[in-house]
Parts: structure tokens; sequence; C-alpha cells
């Protein structure tokens, strides 16, 4: 396991960390879940038969974000079809593809009274298109019922696939995430069944093909990346046109996934926060507790005033 160089906020003295650290700082604990509006928010995803990515991937806002009612919708099941090193959703055999699932989610919004979604879902490379359809059915099913809400898709790499990739864009979301998750040379061992330039290029092609569409992208911190590899990361995405990032640190899901190299400080996001915006970034959402979805509604606020 590799030490990762960091930067110091005043210095710029390099820092480093013992291998693979074993307790959480005082700044990763939060509350645990519960409450009259979790409580309800559950309740309506298991009446509708909604998968949540809150709950799949062990998200530690959970409990913040149901409180306020919002949530990350996951489609095309629970079960995917790659098997990412850090990432705690089940992988394996899907089960068949769920033509209503847009119907329910956008009912789903609905009786949430949510004003911006977001919606996510297991890669599903044993579909045609890779499940493109039912990002934009859910698009035009949530616009048809709600018209001022705002619709974020987090969507997968589709293998590269134009055709897939139009599909979703065709559909107009008002903001298309796909994220990177880590630096080129630690795609191998975290994400085996991606491609760095392929993600790269998704998101590029997805500016070509909508200039006006609102772009995103998000890295995990902390699973060998060095400092120096990070900062390039972080540059590719803005020369494809990215313009909000989103950093957060990587949080081992069991003993079977890629230990945690090291745990960033706040002030070190911080510090990626800063220099992500010096690269030309709208906005950066940076912190120990970030995730792609964590106050997505402000992101949008803050990118759109930037702009």
């Amino acid at each position: 396991m590799e030490l990762v160089p960091l930067i110091s906020g005043r210095s710029g003295a390099a820092l480093t960390s013992p291998p693979s650290p074993t307790r959480k700082p005082a700044w990763l604990k939060v509350k645990a879940p519960g409450g009259a509006t979790y409580a309800d928010v559950k309740r309506l995803m298991r009446d509708l038969r909604l998968n949540t990515v809150c709950e799949e991937a062990h998200c530690p806002n959970i409990g913040e974000c149901w409180d306020h009612r919002a949530a990350t919708f996951m489609i095309l099941g629970d079960v995917c079809t790659r098997n990412c090193a850090y990432c705690a959703v089940a992988h394996g055999t899907p089960a068949p593809y769920d033509a209503e699932e847009p119907v329910r989610l956008a009912e789903a919004v609905t009786r949430l009274g949510l004003r911006h979604v977001v919606i996510t879902s297991v890669d599903r490379d044993d579909l045609p298109n890779g499940g493109a359809e039912a990002f934009a059915g859910c698009v035009t099913e949530i616009k048809r019922r709600m018209p001022d809400a705002s619709v974020e898709l987090l969507i997968p790499d589709f293998k590269g696939s134009d055709a897939a990739l139009r599909l979703v864009v065709e559909a107009r979301p008002d903001i298309l995430n796909h994220n990177l998750e880590t630096v080129e040379r630690l795609y191998r061992i975290a994400r085996p069944g991606g491609r760095y330039p392929r993600a790269l290029r998704l998101l590029r092609r997805a500016r070509e093909m909508a200039p006006d569409l609102l772009t995103k992208s998000g890295i995990i911190c902390g699973l060998g990346e060095e400092w120096d590899e990070l900062l390039v990361a972080m540059r590719d995405l803005r020369e494809q046109g990215v313009q909000i990032l989103t950093l957060g640190q990587y949080l081992r899901p069991t003993n079977g996934h890629l230990p945690v190299a090291r745990f960033y400080t706040p002030a070190e996001f911080a510090e990626l926060q800063r220099l992500g915006r010096a690269m030309g970034y709208r906005h950066v959402e940076s912190g120990p507790l970030v995730r792609s979805s964590y106050h997505a509604w402000e992101q949008v606020q803050h990118a759109e005033a930037a702009s």
C-alpha cells in the first residue's frame, strides 16, 4: 500500500500517513438514522418497490438526507454486473428489466414533493443499451408529473456506447453525472470493469451532444492515490467541460473490500476545494462525508450562480 503525500494548508510541506488506518477519525462520526420522517421515506420506498443508493451503498449521510426527504433512487435493480473493489452494492446476475419502474419512481417523487431528484443505477452490462432507456423513462415520467422539478442522473459508462448516451441526453435531464471515482493508475485494481479514458470520453461526448447540459463528476479519496495524481484527475475532468466536482472520503464497506489507504483531514479537503475552484469548476463540494448526491440541490444552485 502506497503512502499518500498531501499538501498542508500553510507551509506546502508534504505529509504522509501510516498505511491502512483502522480507526475512523472523529470528523467521520455521524448520528445514527432514525425519526418519523426517515421511517416515512423508508416505508414509501418499500411500498413502491424502489431501491436507493443510500441504503445499498451504506451511505453515512442517509439519516440527514432522509430526514430532509431527500433520497438518491437506484434503478435497474439492486444487483450489479460489475464488481468494483470499493463498492458495497451486491454483484452477480440481476433480475429482468422492469419497464414499470420509471412510473413507480415518478410516483415517489410526486408523493415526496421533491424539487430536485437524483437517480443512479447499478451497472447493467447484460442489457443492450446498459439500461439507458430506464434513465430516459424516469426523466420523462417525472417531468410529466412535476415539470418544475430538476432531474440529475448519475449514469454508468454504458461501455462507451454513444447510442446509449444519446438516449439519456435526448431525454433532457438537468444534470448529467458520471463519477470518475479514482485516478488512472488505480482503475485496474479499484474499478476493473471500467476504463479511465472511457469515463472521460463519456463526459466530453455528453457536452458535445448537448452543449448547455450541466455535467458533474466525483472522485473518492483514500484508495491509495497520490496527491499529484488526484490533481491530474481533477484537471482531466475539467478538460472535458465538467462544471461540478465532488470529492469525498472512501470508507471501507466490509473487510472484503479495498482497505482505506488514508483518511484525509477536513483541512485537506478544503485545500482540494480551493484548487478545484482555481481550475475553473463552477462548484466543488469537498469534504470527508461528501458523496455525489450529498446536498445535490445546493450544488446545482451554486453552479448556476457561478455561470
